[in-house]
C-alpha cells in the first residue's frame, strides 16, 4: 500500500494533483478543498489510500492521515465507493461528518451530489458508531492550508464546482451567492478561505433544488 506521496507538484486540475515522486509523476484524485492548499512547483505531502480495481489503480489524496481514515471508513457503508466517499469528503470535513452521523443530520449528507434522502437515512445508520468523535480541529487546519491560493478564489471555486459535477451555471451562481462571504474574509484576513466558501457555495446550492 502506498501510505503517502511527498514531492513537487507538476500539475493540478479540478480533480487530481500531479506529484513528482523520484523522477515519476504520481496522479493524485483529491478533493477540491485538498487541491486549493497545493501549488505547481512548491513541495507537497498527500495520505493516499490506494483502490485497486481489475481494470485499474486509483490513488486517491488527502491533506492528513485523518481525511484518509474517514475516506476508508466511509466506504464500509454498503453503496459507498471512493468516488462517493471522496464527494463526502469534498463537501464535509471529517468532523462535520461525524457530527452529521452522531446527530443524525440528513441534510448534511443529502448536501453532498449523489446522496438522496433515503440513501442518506441508510448511511446514517450503517456508519453510526464507526466514525468516531469530532477532534474539532479540521475545519481550522483546512481553511488555513487553503489561504492565499496563486488563482482568484472565484477561479478555484468554480472549477472544484465543476468537478464535483456542477454546471458552469450553477458553479456561476454559488460563487455569486458567497461572494459577500469571500469579501468579508479577504477584509479582515487577507484572503478568501475556499474550502469554507466551497461548503457555503454548496448549502447555497442544495437550497436551491
Amino acid at each position: 500500500m502506498i501510505a503517502f506521496v511527498s514531492g513537487p507538484v507538476a500539475a493540478l486540475t479540478p480533480t487530481l494533483a500531479v506529484v513528482e515522486v523520484g523522477g515519476v509523476g504520481m496522479a493524485v484524485q483529491c478533493t477540491p478543498g485538498t487541491l486549493a492548499g497545493l501549488r505547481i512547483g512548491e513541495p507537497a505531502r498527500l495520505a493516499t489510500s490506494l483502490v485497486v480495481r481489475e481494470d485499474s489503480l486509483t490513488l486517491y489524496g488527502f491533506a492528513d492521515d485523518d481525511e484518509r481514515q474517514v475516506f476508508e471508513l466511509l466506504q464500509t457503508a454498503s453503496g459507498v465507493g471512493p468516488r462517493l466517499a471522496q464527494a463526502m469528503l469534498g463537501v464535509h470535513s471529517p468532523d462535520a461528518l461525524r457530527r452529521a452521523v452522531e446527530s443524525g443530520d440528513e441534510k448534511a449528507l443529502t448536501a453532498v451530489p449523489g446522496i438522496g434522502k433515503k440513501g442518506a437515512q441508510k448511511l446514517l445508520l450503517e456508519l453510526k458508531g464507526k466514525l468516531g468523535a469530532p477532534a474539532g480541529t479540521g475545519a481550522l487546519v483546512g481553511a488555513q492550508r487553503a489561504a492565499a491560493g496563486p488563482a482568484p478564489w472565484t477561479e478555484q471555486l468554480s472549477a472544484a464546482l465543476m468537478g464535483l459535477g456542477y454546471a458552469p451555471r450553477e458553479a456561476e451562481e454559488a460563487v455569486a451567492a458567497v461572494t459577500p462571504q469571500a469579501e468579508a474574509a479577504i477584509a479582515e484576513n487577507g484572503s478568501a478561505p475556499v474550502p469554507q466558501l466551497l461548503r457555503a457555495a454548496l448549502q447555497s446550492l442544495n437550497r436551491a433544488r
